[in-house]
């Protein structure tokens, strides 16, 4: 089960932190990621990190903005967005692909499991 809380309202240039809460899952080795969902629009990737390669992932739109975490042995992911922007309004949603594929992807087909997402609004 993946549970995802955090989000919230913020103004321009604001910061939040998202969390995801990682339980029930024996997998050995998985990716996780962030997507979101703007409205009106299709859901894209925002952040990925593999439990083997240890590294992490952005998109460019959030590059420099937004940072990846874990601890508690991958048990909650966080995801610490900063200087947020009025277009990264949207609702979050954290993802496991697994078994891990090597270099996470953010391709939404490669992610079985989701949580049920939290909504981020940024205001002007």
């Amino acid at each position: 089960q993946l549970q995802a809380s955090g989000g919230g309202l913020v103004q321009a240039g604001g910061s939040l932190r998202l969390s995801c809460t990682v339980s029930g899952f024996t997998f050995e080795d998985y990716a996780i990621a962030w997507f979101r969902r703007a409205p009106g629009m299709e859901r894209t990737g925002v952040s990925c990190m593999s439990s083997t390669e240890r590294t992490t992932y952005h998109t460019d739109s959030v590059k420099g903005r937004f940072i990846m975490s874990a601890e508690n042995d991958w048990n909650t992911v966080y995801l610490q967005m900063n200087n947020l922007k009025p277009e990264d309004t949207a609702v979050y949603y954290c993802a496991i692909d697994a078994p891990d594929r090597g270099p996470c992807g953010m391709v939404e087909t490669w992610y079985d499991y989701w949580g049920q997402g939290t909504q981020v609004t940024v205001s002007s």
